[in-house]
């Protein structure tokens, strides 16, 4: 269940989600619920069984001769090769080789299902198989890379690891997951006049798709349009790898002159898209007597697989978050991304920062096992607090500090004491499963930490009815972004939220926008959208001001037929607050008789030629981060919360249950209450799966083996925490962001690591009543901690003989 926090002010209207209703009846619109167009094709890919080879040949005559099948693509037909987001080093369609299982090498255009089946098969490739990279160590061994390695430093740290009165190392491995959105990779191209091409695609970001779209096929931009209504979940996996698609399908569209609809299946998806990145990381520390760092060194290592995709990004953010909520006066974080030959891994919600999260909280309990102390008062002696310990490793100053605040307030609510004296207790008894807890907490950094991204555009158009029609960039993927920017239009205006409709994604209505990604969709398009209206009011508050002045009789809509009056010209310059805009009306803030009907007061606008149409930009402003020093304001603002879970780890299985979970989060002042609870709760769960049961499984030649919901496991029902409460902790002081509201969607994905923890810390206590047993170590257990590893770490034995 999941409490209010009686502090909070919750209106009913606040709670609703733009698509519940057509959600749950069935009648939401994705990109396969499309009805087919006559003579409409069916799209499918040939991909490469083989992790690292040389192609050979490609033979498609075969294909083209099966009945039914009507366009075979190759590299041949496209009219630009290569794309990527950062280096654009990947080829949209193999040409002399292939880098990872599921590289596409060709496309296929059929009339029905059955003849694409046939015609996928009948494409013959040959290949000449090469030894691949299929670990981190082996790319360190070659030194096969992805751009150059980072590193971000602050104070002596040679110095603090010297001097320190306790020094630690550690390994952390943690491994990659699928991103298991409902809706496959979905696309359908749509050939217009004269040569354009209108793509409908399940894709985070329009503006990339219609631009690959238009390079791939030979097009200027203004040639091809990207729509997208809404994603059956998204979680990064479609941030940039959903282009691609979209040009495939685009190109039978274009070859064919038919629309081309290309939906894959779940096992084509999970085996061609790349994953949450894998990472390992070496670490040394130095602490003294009381819990207090005094320096940390780390080496990130993330597998990028065979493309660079968001990977140098995806290892940055990494590396800014690994102080996480802790204050580090000393500290050198480097980063390297390794190319193997698995698909190309890409953003997962969080981006980079859970790897960074992951590292300093393993650490938190480190030094806890080694000075016998309770890792929750090691995390509060070093978290962010005060003048003296506010600044991060990267020299942003943690503003809106809100952990001291959340950890206390999480310890007394959770009844932290006294459950950890009861689990003692329980632990006790050698009959029982052994029980753990932890408690983690989260600062993630909102913003887009490549500064051109951090910007965003939205149309309001105001009809003579009063409702009002926005468009923004930002994409609907299930977070609720369009129902929190109808929320802010609709506040503007002082009207109820259902006169607001935020209508369908469009490159033709909102050009060069940014990904809905970084956590950051309300933020910058609800900014954009917010600065949409307020140009509007300006105008309607110097109409209103006038009006109030004019008997009703003489106002437009009797007189503007008959041209009897002169037309009232407004003055852009008047200020909103003149006037309020409140309860479906609008007056004067001198004359509260002088309301007028919202309605109305937009027919009077458009009766005297007064515009109600706005267009907005928004740009986060100060930010400087430097890529080169490492050094800056990265961040507009940091999201921050705290989690305790409570675990039971089955003695003869290995299966952990997660007994309780208590969330308290930071999200300043929430747009929408329950929205944000959502949000809270599903990214818990996510990253509760992640490090507990998503196990990706690859055989020795690279092909992923666990590609079904039959082979890997994400979260069911019976997973959710059987006691699961998530509070809001009252925040009015935030003032960077729009309405003061914080980010949601990534920030809580992070608190997962209470559970792995907790996990870490059963182990602990079971390795304790045997004799001579040692703490685990870091890398005795990775991420995820599947029933498996639990099962190694405490009956080493019972493995033995199948590993001898």
């Amino acid at each position: 269940m999941s409490k209010i926090s009686d502090s909070v002010i919750v209106p009913k209207e606040n709670n609703k989600h733009d698509s519940a209703r057509t959600h749950v009846s069935g009648r939401s619109e994705f990109v396969d619920d499309r009805p087919p167009l006559p003579h409409e094709l069916c799209v499918g890919v040939v991909w490469s069984p083989h992790a690292k080879a040389r192609i050979l040949s490609i033979d498609t005559a075969a294909a083209l001769a099966i009945p039914g099948v009507e366009s075979v693509q190759t590299h041949r037909d496209l009219h630009h090769h290569h794309w990527g987001t950062i280096f654009p080093e990947q080829p949209f369609l193999a040409i002399d080789s292939v880098q990872h299982v599921g590289e596409v090498v060709a496309v296929v255009g059929a009339r029905n299902q059955e003849a694409l089946r046939a015609g996928l098969k009948a494409v013959t490739v040959s290949y000449e198989v090469l030894e691949p990279i299929l670990s981190i160590d082996e790319a360190i061994r070659q030194k096969s890379f992805i751009g150059s390695p980072r590193s971000i430093e602050c104070g002596d740290v040679d110095r603090a690891l010297k001097d320190a009165p306790h020094v630690l190392e550690g390994k952390l491995v943690i491994r990659g997951a699928e991103h298991f959105y409902l809706e496959n990779q979905s696309c359908i191209a749509y050939p217009k006049e004269d040569g354009q091409m209108e793509v409908h695609s399940s894709s985070q970001h329009p503006t990339e798709t219609q631009h690959l779209v238009a390079e791939a096929l030979g097009l200027s931009q203004k040639d091809v349009v990207c729509v997208t209504k809404r994603l059956g979940g998204g979680f990064g996996g479609k941030e940039t790898q959903a282009a691609p698609f979209a040009v495939y399908a685009a190109m039978i569209a274009q070859a064919t002159g038919k629309s081309a609809r290309l939906v894959l299946s779940k096992d084509d998806d999970m085996i061609i898209t790349g994953k949450r990145n894998p990472f390992q990381i070496h670490y040394r520390v130095g602490f003294d007597l009381n819990g207090l760092i005094l320096g940390l060194e780390a080496q990130h290592y993330g597998d990028g697989g065979a493309y660079a995709d968001l990977s140098t990004a995806i290892m940055e953010r990494a590396m800014l978050h690994s102080d996480n909520a802790y204050f580090l006066p000393s500290a050198r974080i480097s980063g390297q991304v390794c190319r193997t030959n698995f698909h190309s891994h890409t953003a997962f919600r969080g981006f980079g920062g859970p790897k960074g999260v992951a590292m300093i909280e393993r650490i938190m309990e480190d030094i806890a096992l080694t000075l016998g102390k309770d890792a929750l008062d090691v995390r509060k002696s070093n978290c962010y607090a005060g003048p003296d310990r506010n600044v991060t490793h990267y020299g942003q100053t943690v503003e809106n500090n809100m952990l001291p605040r959340l950890f206390s307030r999480l310890e007394e609510s959770c009844a932290y004491r006294q459950r950890r004296e009861e689990i003692k207790s329980w632990n006790l008894d050698l009959q029982k499963n052994p029980r753990g807890m932890a408690v983690t907490a989260v600062k993630f950094g909102i913003a887009f930490t490549t500064r051109f991204l951090n910007q965003g555009n939205a149309m309001v158009n105001i009809h003579r009815d009063g409702t009002i029609q926005v468009s923004t960039g930002a994409v609907e993927m299930g977070q609720g972004v369009n129902s929190r920017v109808a929320k802010l239009v609709a506040d503007e205006f002082g009207i109820p939220l259902n006169d607001v409709r935020v209508m369908t994604t469009s490159t033709e209505k909102n050009a060069n926008t940014s990904p809905t990604a970084a956590s950051s969709g309300t933020d910058i398009n609800g900014a954009a959208a917010v600065h949409a209206c307020r140009k509007i009011k300006h105008r309607l508050a110097s109409l209103t001001l006038q009006l109030a002045k004019i008997p009703p009789e003489n106002w437009a809509n009797k007189t503007a037929g008959l041209g009897t009056m002169p037309e009232i010209s407004v003055s852009e310059g008047t200020d909103s607050e003149s006037c309020i805009f409140s309860d479906g009306k609008v007056y004067p803030k001198a004359d509260q008789t002088a309301a007028i009907p919202f309605a109305t007061l937009i027919s009077e606008a458009y009766f005297n030629r007064i515009s109600v149409s706005e267009y907005g930009f928004y740009k986060i402003a100060d930010l400087g981060f430097n890529k080169l020093t490492g050094k800056g304001r990265a961040f507009l603002y940091f999201s921050q919360g705290v989690a305790c879970s409570e675990v039971e780890l089955d003695r003869w299985t290995g299966e952990a249950k997660v007994l309780r979970t208590d969330i308290l989060m930071d999200l300043g002042r929430p747009v929408n209450y329950h929205l944000d609870v959502g949000q809270v709760s599903g990214a818990f769960i996510q990253g509760m799966g992640w490090v507990t049961t998503e196990a990706l499984h690859y055989d020795a030649k690279g092909k992923l083996l666990s590609h079904s919901p039959s082979t890997y496991k994400i979260p069911s029902v019976q997973d959710i925490p059987r006691t699961y409460h998530i509070d809001l902790l009252p925040n009015d002081e935030n003032h960077a962001n729009v309405k003061g509201t914080k980010a949601a969607g990534e920030p809580p994905l992070m608190l997962c690591f209470s559970v792995w923890n907790a996990i870490r810390d059963a182990l602990n206590s079971d390795r304790s009543r045997r004799a001579n047993a040692k703490p685990i170590l870091p890398d005795e257990l990775p991420i995820p901690a599947t029933a498996e590893a639990i099962l190694r770490v405490m009956k080493p034995e019972s493995f033995r003989g199948w590993e001898s």
